[in-house]
């Protein structure tokens, strides 16, 4: 099964995601906010040049939290990564080459990055309650 097979199929079966097919290869998914104790999560899926990439902001302009922390945080993650912007919006990026993609593959891409997702946050309020 081609990765854009693979990636429709699982997004298709999976209505409380919200998904959204954009272009051929790319979609949006919505992670509902009660799912992360939190604010809804939006993703982008895209497949192109090889990789199945995932990408989604965890927090907008947290220019207070100390970025060290997620570079060494990106030494301990598998298959995800953190990275911010110049207006300081955190990034959690996930690439899986396509050729390795499924359906299991995706699920378990989405999940190691929503699971890096509510890490970062929880990580932000603990900082940020410490802080005042």
């Amino acid at each position: 099964m081609a990765a854009v097979d693979a990636v429709q199929s699982y997004v298709s079966e999976l209505p409380a995601l919200r998904a959204r097919r954009l272009a051929h290869g790319e979609w949006g998914i919505t992670v509902p906010g009660d799912e992360l104790d939190g604010e809804p999560l939006d993703v982008g899926l895209r497949v192109a040049d090889g990789l199945l990439r995932a990408q989604a902001v965890a927090l907008h302009e947290a220019g207070d939290l100390d970025p060290w922390m997620l570079l060494w945080w990106n030494r301990q993650t598998r298959m995800v990564r953190f990275g911010c912007t110049r207006s300081r919006d955190l990034w959690v990026h996930a690439d899986l080459p396509a050729a390795c993609v499924d359906e299991p593959a995706v699920d378990r891409l989405l999940g190691l990055l929503v699971e890096a997702v509510v890490a970062l946050r929880g990580h932000a309020g603990q900082a940020r309650a410490a802080s005042s």
